[in-house]
């Protein structure tokens, strides 16, 4: 008599339904994650304080707001688009590096600020529209909304969309980069907007071009920016261009091919 299996356990005739068909490269190069991709094929989400409509260096095919009245949350078409510029410098820099990507704004601040229920509920939304990477250049340092923000990035890692999320500029805790299961970004000072290196000293995991940064801006022009939140975008973009070679990779395996080809652990 067979003895039962706990939950969630394999049973022996069902190794092959977990097959992994992809053919990993004996050593995971940049040519083989990206090489030649343009990010085709991949919608990115850009959680953020809308985009300036009209800008020739910003396309989207999509932008919404999420407004919130009392208990209640709405997400809808944004008319009113970005006042601050940070939102329109971040989907810039994702399309400069990412061409092809599919793009879609939603407006979760007004101007510089927001409510935790708006990035909340603009982060579930972008969950369930299933999105594969959502850019997230904010965070809050309210420990109230830790644990929304937290199941929501579990439910995010578990749909396969794959949160990348900026660290604060201040030395101060806050959320969601904090969470293992988000991909955390710092800035480094080179200028190569493709270089980005692993921290083996968390909780920021990546650093990437964010120090006079050129990007998209108010006004129809550029702005030369610096923040981690304009480094985050650039992470964001390179992971596009990798499920645009490799849809089939999970957060889990995207998050190790950046590791694996980060500058500071590639040979090449």
């Amino acid at each position: 008599m067979e003895e039962a299996l706990p939950a969630w356990s394999l049973p022996a005739g069902a190794v092959e339904g977990i097959s992994l068909p992809t053919e990993w490269p004996d050593r995971v190069t940049r040519e083989w994650a990206f090489g030649g991709a343009d990010g085709a094929g991949v919608r990115v989400c850009i959680l953020d304080s809308g985009i300036k409509a009209g800008h020739p260096l910003v396309e989207v095919e999509r932008a919404v707001k999420v407004t919130v009245h009392g208990n209640e949350a709405r997400v809808e078409q944004d008319d009113q688009g970005d006042l601050s510029g940070h939102g329109t410098a971040c989907t810039g820099i994702v399309r400069s590096l990412a061409p092809a990507c599919s793009l879609t704004s939603a407006r979760v601040l007004s101007g510089s600020k927001g409510s935790g229920a708006a990035l909340i509920e603009g982060l579930r939304w972008a969950i369930d529209e299933g999105f594969a990477v959502v850019n997230m250049s904010l965070s809050t340092t309210r420990r109230q909304f830790a644990p929304s923000l937290h199941e929501l990035a579990d439910r995010a890692y578990f749909r396969r969309t794959m949160l990348v999320a900026s660290a604060h500029n201040m030395p101060v805790a806050s959320f969601p980069w904090r969470f293992s299961n988000v991909i955390s970004v710092g800035s480094h000072q080179h200028d190569d907007p493709f270089a980005y290196y692993y921290n083996p000293r968390p909780p920021v995991e990546f650093f990437a071009h964010g120090v006079g940064v050129e990007a998209p801006w108010l006004g129809g022009g550029t702005l030369r920016v610096t923040g981690n939140s304009f480094a985050t975008p650039h992470i964001t973009a390179i992971c596009a261009l990798i499920l645009s070679k490799h849809r089939e990779l999970t957060p889990f395996q995207l998050k190790s091919v950046l590791f694996l080809t980060a500058r500071n652990v590639a040979t090449e």
